[in-house]
């Protein structure tokens, strides 16, 4: 039989109490941790199971669980907007990204997007991020060296009007306020056929980069928007949560094309 999966030192842990309110805690011998509920000592909680429920000192019970993607995501270091797990996840599979992908994004922003892309294409991919703002750069290199995912990412500090240094990559997404403005130095990096993708708050944003895609060498263009409507989990009494996650942003997707003129080999 095998032993349990034990919780170990400078691991993170999600803690989530009796009304699924939940943190994220790194585990360090010799500290508490402090909540309205009462005291738990990290000491009592390294060398358990992942799992366990355990109580506070008040007797309060709380889960101890392997945080995911989703949840580390939302936990985030920010000073700006991020791309929210019900969009991220999506832009994966709308954009055929994973394990090998070479991917560009710009800009990186908190490094929320950052994260998923470089989760997805390790351990032989490669995400090339860039952002011209050094204080978000930095915040975003901090946000992925806590998931252990730095090694996977190229970071470049540099204003994509000048283009990119990659070409042939197979998917890059823009998470900017005027993506139709670097049109031609994206479909330079995208290989033929490749996966174009951005996000953008609001519908004349949108109508403006669909017209620049429209005379550009994309084709395939779609506009989608995702929303996430929770659930409350109770048998006898099921029914939606009184809020949900609405409108965070318009997905535009497209396909780079071979220029006209330019479609037969020689």
């Amino acid at each position: 039989m095998a032993k349990p999966d034990l919780i170990r030192p400078g691991d993170l842990v999600l803690l989530v109490d009796a009304k699924r309110r939940w943190r994220i805690v790194r585990m360090e011998p010799g500290r508490d941790l402090q909540t309205h509920h009462g005291v738990l000592r990290h000491d009592d909680l390294i060398g358990r199971p992942w799992g366990s429920r355990v109580e506070t000192h008040t007797g309060h019970p709380f889960l101890l669980l392997r945080p995911s993607l989703n949840e580390r995501i939302l936990r985030l270091r920010r000073i700006s907007q991020i791309v929210y797990p019900k969009e991220a996840g999506y832009i994966l599979l709308k954009m055929d990204i994973g394990p090998g992908c070479r991917v560009i994004e710009a800009g990186t922003g908190s490094g929320a997007l950052t994260t998923v892309l470089a989760h997805a294409v390790r351990p032989d991919g490669r995400v090339y991020s860039y952002e011209v703002r050094p204080d978000m750069q930095r915040l975003a290199r901090r946000n992925l060296e806590g998931t252990g995912l730095e090694d996977v990412v190229e970071f470049k500090l540099r204003d994509v009007a000048e283009g990119f240094d990659e070409t042939d990559v197979d998917a890059l997404f823009l998470d900017l306020p005027n993506p139709w403005a670097y049109l031609s130095q994206a479909h330079a990096a995208l290989k033929n056929g490749g996966f174009f993708g951005s996000i953008l708050p609001t519908a004349n944003q949108v109508s403006r980069l669909v017209a620049a895609l429209e005379v550009s060498s994309f084709g395939l263009i779609e506009v989608e928007e995702v929303l996430l409507r929770p659930y409350k989990p109770v048998a006898e009494r099921l029914r939606p949560a009184d809020r949900m996650v609405a409108h965070t942003g318009f997905l535009i997707f497209a396909r780079s094309l071979v220029p006209k003129g330019d479609e037969n080999v020689p």
